[in-house]
C-alpha cells in the first residue's frame, strides 16, 4: 500500500452523523479515512497516534472568524491565527470579508488563499462581502466571489443604504444559489450603544443596545427572504425573541439557519460589571433569560452551529473607557474548552456538542467529507475532555491575547489535530 499511512488507537471517536460513539481504532491512508475497528489487509501505518482518554472526533468547523491580513498585520497574521484555530482543533475556518481590501472581488478570495496555502495548517473558507466594499449601496460581484470560492456572502453588522437596497442584494444571491450570513441589527435602534440595554447599563452610565435592535431586524429580513427564497444563515445570535423568531421561520419551511457564538452561551450583561472591556462585545450579552434561551435553540437544533466569533486586537484596544475600546474577544483556542464546560454545565451528550462544532457548520456552508466514516476526509482532532490547561501567553498562537480566560484554568485541552491526515499541531505539557 502505497503513500502515507496514519493509524490513531485506544481513542473513543464521536461522530454523531455517523453514528459513532465508541472506542476504535481508526485508520487513515493519503488523508482519508478507510477502516474504522480492525485494519484493512496489507495497512502499514507510518504513524501511530495513542489516544487513550480521549475523543476522537472530526476537526471543528468555524464559520466566523476575522484574520488580520490583508490590511491589519499589527493584529496578527494569518500564519498566526491558523496556527491558533488548529491548536483550538478547528480544521477549517470561515474568514469574514472585512479586511483591507475587503473581500470583494475575486483577487482578494485569491491572496488570501494563497497565504493559507502557505501556511499549511488550517483549511481557509471566504465568505465574501454581500455589497460593493461592504458599504451597503450596491451589490457585489457574487458570480465573481462564488466562482473564486466564496461559501457565503455577508454584509457583516454593517448597514444598507435601505431595505430595498437589502432585498435587490438577496434577490441577486438567490438567482446564483448562494448562501447570505446575516448579522441582523436595525443601527438606528443600536445608536452607538456598546452593551444590552438593561438596568446594568444604566447603573454603569453606559449607552444600551436594545433587544429589538436585533429583533425587529431579523423580523423585517425574514419577510425579504420569504420573498426571495435565499438560503440564509443568521450569525451571532443573541436574544430569547430572536430564537423564537427562527424557530417559528424554520417551522414554516422557510430556508434559514441559525449560529451562536460560544461567549454567548456561558456569559451575560453581568460580566461587563467593572467595566470589564474584555466582555465588550458585538452583538453584547444579554440576560441570562437569553442565555438560556439561546442554549434550548442549540439543544433542540434551532441553533446548528456554535462558533468562536473570533476577533484578535491589539492589547490597547482593549485598554481605553469601556465605550472606547474595540468589541470582540481571541476565541479559537478556547472554543473547545469552553464547549465542554457548556456540556458539563448542562449535562448534554458529547455527540450533541460535536455536532454544533463539525456536521451542523459544515452543512450550512455545503462542506463534504467530515465526519469519522470510511471515505471521509481525514481532518480529526483528538481531544482530552479531562485535562486541565493553564490559558497563557506562553502557550498563546493568535496575534490577539484579548480573551476573558487568560492566565485561568479550563478543563479540556486539544492534544493533536490532523488535516488530510497530516498533522499540524501537538499540545505540549502545560507549565
Amino acid at each position: 500500500m502505497s503513500g502515507s499511512s496514519l493509524k490513531i488507537i485506544n481513542g473513543w471517536l464521536v461522530d454523531p452523523k455517523g453514528g459513532t460513539e465508541q472506542a476504535a481504532d481508526l485508520f487513515i491512508h493519503d488523508g482519508q479515512i478507510i477502516a474504522i475497528g480492525a485494519a484493512p489487509d496489507g495497512f502499514v501505518a507510518d504513524q501511530e497516534v495513542d489516544a487513550a482518554g480521549m475523543w476522537v472526533m472530526p476537526g471543528v468547523v468555524d464559520l466566523a472568524v476575522r484574520l488580520p491580513e490583508p490590511g491589519y498585520e499589527s493584529r496578527g497574521s494569518i500564519d498566526s491565527e491558523l496556527a491558533a484555530a488548529v491548536a483550538g482543533g478547528v480544521t477549517t475556518l470561515c474568514c469574514t470579508p472585512d479586511s483591507r481590501p475587503v473581500i470583494d472581488s475575486a483577487a482578494v478570495v485569491k491572496l488570501i488563499a494563497e497565504k493559507a496555502n502557505q501556511a499549511a495548517s488550517a483549511r481557509v473558507k471566504c465568505i465574501g462581502a454581500l455589497t460593493q466594499g461592504l458599504e451597503g449601496i450596491y451589490p457585489s460581484e457574487m458570480h465573481a466571489l462564488k466562482q473564486a470560492g466564496c461559501v457565503a456572502l455577508t454584509n457583516l453588522r454593517r448597514p444598507f443604504a435601505s431595505n430595498r437596497v437589502l432585498l435587490h442584494s438577496l434577490a441577486y444571491a438567490a438567482t446564483h444559489q448562494t448562501k447570505v450570513f446575516l448579522s441582523p441589527v436595525d443601527h438606528s435602534l443600536e445608536d452607538g450603544g456598546c452593551c444590552h440595554e438593561g438596568a446594568i447599563s444604566v447603573r454603569l452610565g453606559l449607552a444600551g443596545i436594545p433587544e429589538i435592535a436585533e429583533t425587529s431586524a431579523i423580523a423585517t429580513s425574514l419577510l425579504l427572504v420569504e420573498e426571495t427564497g435565499v438560503q440564509t444563515h443568521y450569525s451571532q445570535l443573541s436574544s430569547a425573541h430572536s430564537v423564537e423568531l427562527i424557530r417559528h421561520a424554520q417551522q414554516q419551511g422557510l430556508p434559514v439557519t441559525a449560529g451562536v457564538a460560544i461567549h454567548q452561551l456561558l456569559f451575560t450583561e453581568a460580566s461587563i460589571e467593572g467595566y470589564n472591556s474584555a466582555f465588550h462585545l458585538q452583538p453584547p450579552l444579554r440576560t441570562e433569560d437569553d442565555r438560556a434561551a439561546l442554549i434550548e435553540g442549540v439543544i433542540d437544533g434551532t441553533i446548528g452551529a456554535i462558533c468562536s466569533d473570533h476577533q484578535p486586537v491589539s492589547a490597547s484596544a482593549k485598554m481605553a473607557p469601556f465605550a472606547a475600546t474595540e468589541s470582540g474577544i481571541s476565541g479559537l483556542q478556547t472554543l473547545l474548552p469552553l464547549a465542554v464546560q457548556l456540556l458539563q454545565e448542562y449535562s448534554l451528550s458529547a455527540p450533541a456538542i460535536v455536532e454544533r462544532l463539525t456536521h451542523g457548520p459544515s452543512a450550512i456552508i455545503g462542506l463534504e467529507g467530515v465526519g469519522l466514516t470510511v471515505g471521509s476526509t481525514a481532518d480529526i482532532t483528538i481531544f482530552d475532555p479531562n485535562a486541565r490547561q493553564t490559558v497563557n501567553p506562553d502557550h498563546w498562537f493568535s496575534g490577539g491575547l484579548n480573551n476573558p480566560y487568560m492566565g485561568k484554568i479550563l478543563t479540556g485541552k486539544v492534544a493533536a489535530t490532523f488535516v488530510g491526515g497530516r498533522k499540524v499541531y501537538e499540545s505540549e505539557p502545560d507549565a
